[in-house]
């Protein structure tokens, strides 16, 4: 990475003590954030902004769920902790209509739509309150294609960020996450994280860079569908405009990039 916790302290404090140079020093270190990311190859998928369907017509077993959840996990080295829900570390998972889209309740709903887990992550929203309420920068949206980023290097774990969230992405280890990780299936080319940070799903950004699909939607078998939402002929803008969807709490005004159709 570019810049680490000890040269943003130096930049925070030099800061302070002229003043003057406070704003500077800030756009310094957000300019130099965006550039601590991979190099994308030439073979890199682009996009203006990036957005998920997921069609819930395609879930038809625990298995169809898991085989995502697993894939995520899997490349990203997620701990798998069960000793206390609290310690829990999760990028995808799935959740209740009830907590998933909470105030949508309805008496006349359907009792297997009432039922059914939702799949959910990061919604990589357009207006991310989770940004603007982070102290060093560790979370920050690209300005090349609206990823939410989480770098866990800067995080200093302060948990902004988690209570900003409204759709509780976010997980923050508790404990040393490294001896929950399968050494056997342990991705050594991605970065495993340490206690006292807050992680999420980044919408594997390092695989884009190698022009390479996110790891949940090529386990989905079409179940999630990913694309350029500002491209009209992008399979994401093609879905949208021929089916219904909806996003998890729309009304906050974050605008989600992560739409749900049936």
């Amino acid at each position: 990475m570019s810049i680490n916790r000890r040269e943003f302290l130096k930049i925070a404090g030099v800061s302070t003590i002229l003043g003057i140079g406070g704003v500077s020093a800030v756009n310094s270190l957000r300019n130099r954030v965006e550039a601590s990311q991979i190099s994308p190859s030439p073979e890199a998928l682009v996009a203006k902004r990036w957005a998920m369907v997921v069609d819930m017509s395609k879930f038809k077993s625990e298995e169809d769920y898991q085989r995502c959840i697993d894939a995520c996990h899997r490349v990203h080295n997620v701990p798998h902790i069960t000793d206390n829900p609290k310690h829990e570390i999760k990028w995808l998972w799935k959740e209740t209509y009830e907590h998933a889209f909470p105030g949508n309740e309805d008496e006349y709903l359907s009792e297997e739509i009432k039922h059914l887990p939702f799949l959910v992550l990061c919604n990589h929203c357009d207006n991310p309150s989770c940004v603007r309420v982070c102290p060093t920068k560790a979370t920050f949206k690209r300005k090349s294609d609206g990823i939410v980023m989480m770098d866990m290097h800067r995080c200093i774990g302060c948990r902004f960020c988690m209570a900003a969230c409204p759709y509780g992405a976010r997980s923050f280890n508790y404990k040393d996450p490294r001896p929950f990780i399968n050494e056997a299936k342990e991705n050594l080319e991605f970065p495993t994280r340490t206690k006292g940070v807050v992680e999420k799903c980044t919408l594997c950004y390092e695989r884009l860079a190698k022009g390479l699909k996110p790891a949940c939607v090529e386990a989905s078998n079409g179940a999630l569908i990913f694309g350029d939402i500002e491209d009209p002929n992008s399979e994401v803008r093609k879905v949208l405009g021929a089916r219904y969807s909806f996003r998890r709490r729309p009304e906050l005004g974050t605008r989600p990039s992560v739409y749900y159709i049936f």
